[in-house]
C-alpha cells in the first residue's frame, strides 16, 4: 500500500542514490559523481549512477531500467538534472519524456550552466519538483566540483603520514614506510579518486616517488578497480627550478604536468619525454601555488591531493590553500633529529591555525585522522 505521505520515504530512497553515486568516485572526473532511483508504489524500478565522462549519466541508466515502469514515477537525483547540452542530451527532458511524475534532487547543480534551470524545466513540464533531500551528503561526495564551480578553485586534500612525535622522515630523508599495508591501502584509494596528484621535487630526489595508482593495493572490487584505472588522476611535480632530471623514476610512469619558474627553452625537452612543462609565475624559484590552482581548475581539476615533503605542504597551508588535512599516524618515534610535519615558521601562538578534527579512526595498526581549518566547510570527509 503506498505511503500516504508522498516525501516520506524521500530520505531512504536518496540515501540508495548517494550510495550508487559513491561507485563513480574514482571515475567520474571532470564530472561530478551522480546516482538516480526510480520509485513507483514505494518500490524502486530504476538505478542508475555515473560512471565516466561521456557516457550516460545516472538518470538514463535508471530510466533504461526502469522502462515503462517510469511512467507515474518518482524520481531521486543526487543532483539537479542536466538541462544543456554537453557530451549527453539534457537528462532533465529524458525524464519528461519517460513521464516522470515527481523528481527529488539533492541539491541544485552549481554549474552555472545549469544551476536551477534544470528544475524549472520540469516544473514548467508539470513535474512536481523538490530539493534539498540529504543535500549535506550529496555536497560532501562533490566537494571538489562544488569549489571550482563556485569560486574557481579545485579542493585541497593534503595527506601526511607520520610517527606519535610529529616527524615525517628521518634526518637523513629515510621514509618508507612510515605506516602499514591499511594505511597505504587508505593512501591508494585517495590517490584514485584525485584528479590531481601533486608533490615537489624535494619528494620526488629524496623518495624516488612516482605517485601512481596501483590496482593490487586499492582493496576495491574488480568493477572499481578496472573504472579507477581507465581514469588515472594526471601526477603533478611543482618544481620551480627544474631539479628533478628527466631520468628521475617519477618520468618513467607516464605523462606528468611540471610547474616550474624555470625559463621556457625547456619545454621541448619534456615534450618530446610526453611531459607537459607549465611555467608559472613565482619568487625566488618557488611557484605560485594560488596561480596553479587556479591553471588546475581552468582546466577541470577538481581534486587536488599534495603528498609532499614539510615545505611544499607548508606552503600549501601558509597560504590558506588547504581544505582538509589526512593525517596517517603510525605507533612509532622517530626521534628529535627526524624531519617535521610541516615547514611552518610561526613564532606566536596566535599564528596557528585551529583545526577542526572531522573523523579519527585505526586503520590497521595506524591512525586516521581527518581535520580541516576553523571556517572551512568539512564537505569532503564522506
Amino acid at each position: 500500500m503506498p505511503n500516504s505521505d508522498p516525501g516520506a520515504l524521500d530520505p531512504k530512497f536518496m540515501a540508495r542514490a548517494l550510495e550508487l553515486a559513491r561507485k563513480g568516485l574514482y571515475s567520474t572526473h571532470p564530472n561530478p559523481r551522480v546516482g538516480c532511483v526510480i520509485v513507483l508504489d514505494g518500490q524502486i524500478v530504476g538505478e542508475g549512477w555515473h560512471a565516466r565522462a561521456g557516457e550516460p549519466h545516472a538518470e538514463v541508466h535508471a530510466l533504461r531500467q526502469a522502462g515503462a515502469r517510469a511512467r507515474g514515477a518518482t524520481a531521486y537525483v543526487t543532483l539537479e538534472p542536466c538541462s544543456h547540452h554537453g557530451r549527453t542530451p539534457p537528462c532533465a527532458d529524458a525524464l519528461v519524456d519517460a513521464g516522470i511524475a515527481r523528481v527529488v534532487a539533492a541539491m541544485q547543480d552549481p554549474n552555472p550552466e545549469v544551476s536551477g534551470r534544470g528544475l524549472q524545466r520540469l516544473m514548467q513540464a508539470g513535474i512536481a519538483v523538490q530539493s534539498g533531500v540529504l543535500e549535506s551528503e550529496a555536497r560532501a561526495l562533490n566537494a571538489g566540483f562544488i569549489k571550482r564551480m563556485e569560486h574557481g578553485l579545485p579542493f585541497v586534500r593534503v595527506k601526511l603520514a607520520m610517527s606519535l612525535d610529529g616527524r615525517t622522515a628521518m634526518a637523513s630523508g629515510e621514509s618508507q614506510w612510515i605506516t602499514g599495508p591499511a594505511a597505504r591501502a587508505a593512501v591508494q584509494r585517495l590517490r584514485a579518486r584525485a584528479s590531481v596528484v601533486l608533490t615537489g621535487a624535494d619528494t620526488v630526489l629524496t623518495d624516488a616517488a612516482r605517485l601512481t595508482v596501483r590496482p593490487d593495493e586499492l582493496g576495491l572490487n574488480a568493477e572499481l578497480t578496472a573504472l579507477a584505472m581507465t581514469r588515472p588522476p594526471l601526477r603533478v611535480l611543482v618544481d620551480g627550478r627544474l631539479r628533478v632530471p628527466l631520468t628521475a623514476p617519477f618520468y618513467q610512469v607516464g605523462a606528468a604536468l611540471v610547474a616550474t619558474c624555470a625559463a621556457a627553452e625547456a619545454r621541448d625537452r619534456f615534450l618530446e619525454q610526453g611531459h607537459e612543462l607549465l611555467a608559472m609565475p613565482g619568487s625566488n624559484g618557488h611557484v605560485d601555488l594560488r596561480k596553479l590552482l587556479t591553471e588546475l581548475a581552468a582546466r577541470g581539476v577538481n581534486e587536488v591531493l599534495v603528498e609532499a615533503g614539510p615545505r611544499l605542504a607548508g606552503a600549501f597551508a601558509q597560504a590558506g590553500l588547504v581544505d582538509e588535512y589526512q593525517l596517517f599516524v603510525a605507533a612509532k618515534f622517530l626521534g628529535s633529529s627526524a624531519r617535521p610535519l610541516l615547514d611552518l615558521p610561526l613564532a606566536r601562538m596566535a599564528e596557528a591555525t585551529p583545526l577542526k578534527i572531522i573523523e579519527m579512526r585505526a586503520v590497521g595498526d595506524d591512525w586516521r585522522i581527518i581535520a580541516v581549518p576553523q571556517g572551512k566547510t568539512p564537505e569532503s570527509q564522506r
